[in-house]
């Protein structure tokens, strides 16, 4: 045995100089000397394998072992549990906290699904006590291909927002996307994550209440959840298809609805066909549909607003209290448009936050005003909106109006935070300026199909307020995804 331990030195020093010159490197080689293990014949399972006990050759070293004090001061199982605990989080700490760019590929799967299941670990805005990003400034930057990432005739879009199906021949509105204030290395927003939406909202009934508004960016969630995930459509206003519909989403028990409330409360008339001149509202009472299903819902996004700045009559306890833009004829008070928007944005938050009493946590985002962009063009102008990129930093104002209907959102989710309980979370998902900046996002005439098929008319109805079907909006609910991820 020690002819052979003699030998194994004598090729190693031999060998180890021409072997090692001829990488152009400097290399050490060293031997691993193997002689201690002649002193222990006793560390073999032998014929009885691990339940026979062997002693140390070197008599000096010889203690009595004993079957009730094992030298292991720990069981076996405990042993085990400890190592397997060990290796999971090294496991944890070489996926989670290795730099992007040293990830092996095959390791990518493993990790996005621990980041999308386990999102609470990831680092997010707002996460952990870091600072938050306000995401309500910034400005628009090119991104070709950023918003290309679904197609709005296989998702259910309403028609008249599907603006490639309908012939718009650009489609530079789909490459930009929104930087918040700060830049990308200190306020990132990143491009929606389907999995990570799901894992956020996961086991939970997310439902889109309020106008035409709240509808766009409800069907662009739907939209971009079912380019990555499985949908079933649960329930569809048959009347009216985009008035109320429920899809779910089995891959995390996840269902998404669409409430069409215009008001945020009970509302007759106008609100509910438009060819009569004016809404009738009740301020002290929510919408039906929703508030027979606000026990169900966990996650609720309000958008309120056009429908307030147009005519409408206002009732409290049966009685008309006053109205806004009504016929002068009718005589009534005229109460504006800001306290009536207060007093909506309040009612649906109590009605929502009075649902706590099966304990479920809930979280209430309170979505701004987005504005229109005629910018003085009639309705049925086949010139309105029809710029082709966004408004440059500085180029546009967020209009007064725009701004104090913001205002409003922010003092009633102040405010719904201090009477709130614990289980209810408030927050604010502020759109108004990136909105403002994206005329060049609207439909225009090709809320059409065809429009200028037979020529150019002289007169077409315009879509200047709501956003195609992909397209800006879809930003919306990026904030969304971010608001949803972030810690309490």
């Amino acid at each position: 045995m020690k002819v052979a331990y003699r030998m194994g030195l004598h090729r190693l020093s031999s060998g180890q100089e021409g072997a090692l010159q001829g990488t152009g490197r400097r290399s050490r080689a060293r031997h691993l000397d193997m002689e201690l293990v002649v002193m222990r014949p006793d560390g073999h399972p032998g014929e009885m394998g691990a339940h026979q006990y062997h002693q140390p050759l070197h008599p000096h070293s010889h203690k009595p072992s004993s079957s009730k004090n094992p030298g292991c001061f720990l069981s076996k199982a405990v042993c085990a549990c400890l190592a397997c605990g060990f290796l999971s989080l090294a496991l944890l700490h070489l996926l989670c906290c290795s730099p992007a760019g040293n990830q092996r590929p095959a390791f990518s799967p493993l990790l996005s699904y621990i980041n999308n299941t386990y999102s609470f670990v990831s680092s997010v805005p707002g996460a952990g006590g870091a600072k938050s990003c306000n995401y309500s400034e910034g400005q628009w930057v090119w991104a070709p291909g950023h918003a290309r990432r679904y197609n709005g005739s296989q998702c259910d879009v309403k028609e008249s927002h599907d603006c490639i199906r309908n012939g718009r021949p650009d489609t530079g509105y789909l490459d930009w996307r929104w930087q918040p204030a700060g830049g990308p290395s200190s306020c990132p927003l990143p491009a929606f994550d389907a999995g990570a939406f799901l894992s956020a909202v996961r086991g939970k009934h997310v439902a889109f209440i309020g106008d035409s508004m709240a509808r766009n960016q409800a069907q662009s969630l739907v939209c971009l959840l079912s380019a990555a995930f499985p949908s079933r459509l649960l329930r569809r206003d048959e009347e009216k298809k985009h008035n109320f519909w429920r899809y779910a989403f089995p891959a995390r028990d996840v269902t998404v609805s669409f409430y069409w409330t215009p008001f945020l409360v009970r509302a007759t008339g106008k609100a509910e066909d438009e060819s009569v001149p004016y809404s009738h509202v009740h301020l002290d009472q929510p919408g039906d549909r929703w508030a027979a299903d606000a026990g169900t819902i966990d996650v609720a996004v309000l958008a309120a607003g056009h429908w307030l700045l147009n005519g409408a009559i206002y009732y409290s306890g049966g009685e008309v209290v006053g109205a806004h833009n009504a016929p002068a004829g009718l005589n009534y008070t005229g109460v504006g448009y800001a306290r009536p928007l207060r007093m909506v944005y309040r009612k649906a938050v109590e009605r929502l936050s009075s649902s706590e009493s099966d304990g479920r946590p809930r979280t209430l985002v309170l979505a701004t005003f987005s504005p229109a962009h005629f910018d003085g063009s009639p309705i049925d102008s086949p010139t309105a909106c029809t710029r082709m990129e966004p408004y440059r930093e500085g180029e546009k104002e967020v209009a007064w109006i725009c701004k104090e209907v913001r205002d409003i959102v922010y003092d009633e989710a102040e405010a719904a935070r201090a009477r709130g309980a614990s289980a209810t979370r408030v927050e604010v998902l502020d759109v108004t300026k990136l909105a403002t900046m994206r005329p060049d996002g609207h439909p225009g005439v090709y809320m059409n199909r065809d429009p200028f098929k037979h020529g150019v008319p002289d007169k077409i109805y315009s879509d200047c307020l709501h956003f195609c079907l992909p397209g800006p909006v879809d930003t919306f609910n990026e904030i969304l995804l971010q608001i949803l991820r972030k810690r309490r």
